[in-house]
């Protein structure tokens, strides 16, 4: 199934043009979402790739990660935890945790909140995102995490595009690079 899926991910991918105002092209996974097939198949697939983990909470980061983390947490029998960028007040309230990303692929630095009350020492934790680019995100997840006394068991990705010792330092595993997807 995953090379199935993995088939239909690239054919649904795409590079869009944000307009004149930037320099670059986006990509667009908005096609994953929208198929039944492909979102049965990601929690599984994400799930597939850490096969000895065995979490007890999956967490990842918004936008995207809160679709795509409940998938992988019902798919691994876990809980899930959304991670929250650094906004609105009712993100500051109770025992939120917070952790600074070094530089992403823009140079900036976020701040990602988990509720700390939710974390304990016994947890083994699955760290998920949609798009891996600088692993900042996912290093600072991982700071946040070992900060709470539990311990990151994997990590995993629909797309990594970063450099391998990067991917192999933050113990991650992806379905896509980026040598993968349409030019």
């Amino acid at each position: 199934m995953d090379d199935v899926l993995r088939r239909r991910l690239i054919e649904l991918f795409r590079w869009v043009d944000p307009g004149p105002d930037s320099s670059h092209l986006v990509s667009d996974i908005s096609a994953w979402w929208r198929d039944p097939t492909v979102l049965a198949g990601l929690g599984p697939a994400l799930a597939g790739l850490c096969p000895a983990a065995r979490p007890t909470v999956v967490i990842a980061p918004e936008v995207t990660g809160l679709l795509l983390g409940p998938l992988v947490a019902v798919a691994t029998g876990a809980g899930f935890l959304p991670a929250y960028k650094d906004g609105g007040e009712r993100r500051r309230l109770g025992a939120t945790r917070w952790a600074e990303t070094p530089p992403d692929h823009r140079g900036r630095r976020l701040r990602l909140g988990v509720d700390g009350d939710r974390l304990s020492p016994d947890d083994r934790v699955l760290l998920v995102d949609d798009w891996v680019d600088s692993g900042a995100q996912i290093e600072a997840l991982g700071r946040l995490v070992a900060a709470t006394g539990a311990r990151v068991v994997g990590a995993a990705a629909l797309v990594a595009t970063c450099p391998p010792e990067v991917a192999a330092r933050l113990g991650l595993r992806a379905l896509l690079t980026g040598d993968s997807l349409p030019g």
